[in-house]
């Protein structure tokens, strides 16, 4: 049997076949791909860097709430709530909704109040959050189609609500490629309390090619095996690296077809590089104390200590040359609603007094940061949670259920218009009744400032051009600078 590595004549010929046919190709199309000097210019290539027209933001930081963040009790201030307390809801008396049936309506436990120069109601859980008000725009009519937590947060991550589908970050990598070559284009840092609903579906490359994925990393989730073994030196490491490539790359040129082979030789390659970058990136020694004071990475509440490095590992990576992080604040359910996520069910006040300390203040340095760097000049910030949550207490608690007809998401960044408001829910939060707007809205608005045009960035797959926006979408230009 011949050896992988013999170029036979057959393989010769079908190789010099397939260049020429290449060639002729070229000149057949060359009206559309070659210009007047005969230079080959195409205009956008997946991974080149280069945008379909200029970019506001080259990277993006999206901080992802699992559990369905209530918008009345957090960001979408309801005074009639206020004052209808303890009735029915007006027209839906006997709403039935994800676990059961509602009872009256409940405002939300703890008081609103205006912040910034725009005067923004907002909540007194998020007094560090209330001082960016000014630098956000906010999505108040957001709408889901689904009011379960598991499709909901693929949904908002992925603009479809079942698995396999290409995350946001996946379809940023596919498109811009890397900022940087030593450290991963797209990463995913979990909560210390563990991933979010569906897990890895969440960041997934989807039918995307594998090396669009995200690397998983968090401040307590070093990378594994990095050191060199003792006894090889760093000449004898060098040398198998090469011997390695040679190999890889030679057996992957034959099966062009196998994204996972060529996602795994990258895999490979970037992980060397890490040997020196990652335990750098991750090493928060060189940082002021300052700045650990500043994100609460030294509180005395273990879980917001642990979300406070996560956020800081953001921003390391960030200015790093990491183009996409996706940031998570709490898990996946529990048994105990509310425990280990935003579901509050039952008990709200209690829950939520758990959840906005650990979120407030680290979130609001890591905002407070990349503007002192002036790193929000080109990064986008994303909030975003699955859906929102009822304006009445479910029967018999003191919580609220799962509601995907109205919530707020946000974003602040590079070239979003802050102290803005787009869409609203009605009076009491129910439903999205001014400007209600889709994930594939706000993905639009996502891509339109990363300098891509939605309808333009597709994938061929099992018969349809796919997009991170389905078949919708649309720019909301009311929230750009």
């Amino acid at each position: 049997m011949n050896s992988p590595l013999d170029l036979t004549r057959r393989r010769f010929f079908g190789d010099v076949s397939t260049g020429l046919m290449g060639a002729g190709l070229i000149q057949l199309l060359g009206g559309e791909y070659v210009s007047a000097a005969g230079d080959l210019t195409v205009k956008w290539s997946p991974g080149s860097g280069k945008p379909h027209f200029p970019a506001k933001a080259k990277r993006v930081l999206q901080i992802f709430c699992p559990g369905a963040a209530s918008h009345m009790d957090l960001w979408e201030h309801k005074p009639m709530l206020e004052k209808m307390d303890g009735k029915p809801l007006p027209g839906e008396e006997n709403m039935v909704s994800f676990q059961g049936k509602n009872g009256p309506l409940m405002r939300s436990p703890w008081a609103f109040q205006p912040a910034g120069e725009s005067g923004k109601m907002f909540s007194s859980m998020l007094p560090h959050m209330a001082q960016h008000v000014d630098d956000i725009a906010f999505f108040h009519g957001m709408t889901s189609k689904t009011n379960t937590h598991g499709p909901g947060c693929v949904f908002v991550n992925t603009g479809h609500a079942t698995e396999g589908f290409p995350s946001a970050g996946a379809w940023t990598s596919y498109a811009l490629g890397s900022l940087t070559d030593n450290l991963p284009t797209y990463v995913a840092l979990p909560d210390v309390r563990g991933e979010p609903p569906n897990g890895k579906a969440n960041w997934s490359n989807g039918f995307l090619p594998a090396r669009h994925q995200a690397i998983v990393m968090a401040a307590h989730q070093p990378i594994r095996n990095l050191e060199r073994p003792e006894g090889v030196s760093a000449a004898e490491e060098r040398g198998t690296r090469g011997l390695l490539d040679f190999f890889n790359r030679r057996h992957a040129s034959m099966r062009p077809e196998e994204t996972e082979l060529q996602a795994r030789i990258s895999a490979y390659e970037l992980a060397a590089k890490m040997q020196m970058s990652a335990p750098e990136v991750s090493n928060f020694a060189s940082e002021p104390k300052h700045i650990h004071q500043l994100y609460g990475t030294d509180s005395n509440n273990e879980l917001k200590a642990a979300y406070a490095r996560n956020c800081l590992l953001s921003r390391r990576l960030l200015e790093r040359g990491v183009r996409y992080v996706n940031l998570y604040c709490a898990s996946r359910a529990s048994g105990v609603d509310g425990l280990l996520n935003w579901d509050a069910h039952k008990t709200l006040k209690h829950d939520y007094e758990r959840h906005c300390p650990v979120f407030d203040q680290p979130t609001a340095a890591l905002l407070t940061d990349l503007k002192q760097r002036g790193m929000l000049d080109d990064t986008l910030i994303l909030w975003t949670t699955e859906f929102g949550r009822m304006p009445t207490r479910q029967e018999g608690t003191a919580g609220r259920d799962h509601n995907p007809d109205g919530f707020t998401l946000w974003m602040m960044g590079a070239g979003v218009k802050g102290g803005t408001s787009y869409g609203a829910t009605d009076d009491f939060g129910r439903r999205a009744e001014r400007n209600p707007t889709s994930v594939w809205e706000y993905y639009s608005t996502v891509l339109h400032l990363l300098g891509l045009d939605y309808e333009k960035l597709s994938w061929y797959h099992n018969g349809l051009d796919r997009r991170l926006t389905d078949v919708h979408g649309k720019v909301i230009r009311q929230v750009l600078a």
